[in-house]
């Protein structure tokens, strides 16, 4: 049985850790780290175009910081998915345990899982719902105005 009490705070702890991550990974990972040259030349080194990783990039960015506020949270989770089956597919080769050399698959598919776990809770506690970026439907939209 869920407890309705505390489900919003949890959906809002996975919101905020998932957020998080998706920002270090976009963020510190790939920009600073890696840099954005470096990060475009591994994902063509590993057979992919070069643009696919502005797109990653960006996407973990804006979508870490989407989830961290709770701005379309369940649309965020599903869009952020392709992203994580990718990475999830790059690792598979490597292992099971993300300690492998290269890392292996378990962390990158447990991260998606979470993310499918996310857009099926919602946004839980303290989410940041304007009006204005209310896929609702005109009528409804209107009424909470």
């Amino acid at each position: 049985m869920i407890d309705n009490r505390t489900a919003p705070y949890a959906a809002l702890l996975l919101r905020v850790s998932l957020g998080a991550l998706l920002l270090a990974h976009g963020l510190l990972l790939k920009v600073f780290t890696f840099t954005i040259p470096g990060t475009v030349g591994y994902f063509e080194s590993i057979g992919f175009p070069g643009f696919f990783a502005y797109l990653v990039i960006a996407g973990e960015i804006l979508g870490g910081i989407a989830l961290i506020f709770g701005v379309w949270t369940r649309a965020v989770a599903l869009l952020a998915l392709p992203i994580l089956i990718g990475a999830t597919l790059q690792h598979i080769g490597n292992g099971w345990l993300f300690s492998a050399p290269k890392g292996g698959w378990e962390f990158p598919a447990f991260w998606t899982v979470t993310l499918v776990v996310q857009a099926l809770l919602g946004d839980g506690a303290y989410a940041w719902r304007p009006t204005f970026l209310r896929f609702t439907g005109s009528a409804r939209v209107a009424e909470a105005s």
